[in-house]
């Protein structure tokens, strides 16, 4: 029983499919870097500016300040809603988004116009 799944196995990590997949995975990691990238040092730089210098990840809503000591160290951090983070990650997906709508396309187009008879 063993060996059949160990030969399944096999059989699996050695097909295109799988193999596709994986390169499929690190591609798509080196993308997540040049995105996060693309939103963190040039669009959201400007976009914070236009709404006044404030930089989105900065934006939070304190619901309990941080609890000091004596010597000002923070003992209890404090609690907030990251709501800059969010709209990071909402900009960050929605540029996903689109370059992968991109990709798609350019890609349907391509692979059209090899299927047609010239």
């Amino acid at each position: 029983m063993f060996s059949k799944f160990i030969e399944d196995f096999k059989s699996f990590a050695v097909k295109g499919n799988a193999i596709d997949m994986a390169i499929g995975i690190v591609v798509g990691a080196a993308f997540n870097k040049i995105i996060n990238s693309i939103v963190s040092d040039l669009i959201m730089p400007p976009l914070g500016l236009a709404i006044g210098g404030v930089d989105f990840k900065n934006l939070e809503i304190v619901l309990k300040k941080p609890i000091l000591d004596a010597a000002t160290q923070i003992t209890a951090p404090a609690v907030a809603i990251r709501y800059g983070m969010f709209l990071n990650s909402l900009v960050e997906f929605f540029i996903v988004a689109f370059s992968a709508f991109i990709a798609v396309r350019v890609m349907a187009k391509t692979m059209a116009a090899r299927s047609t008879p010239q």
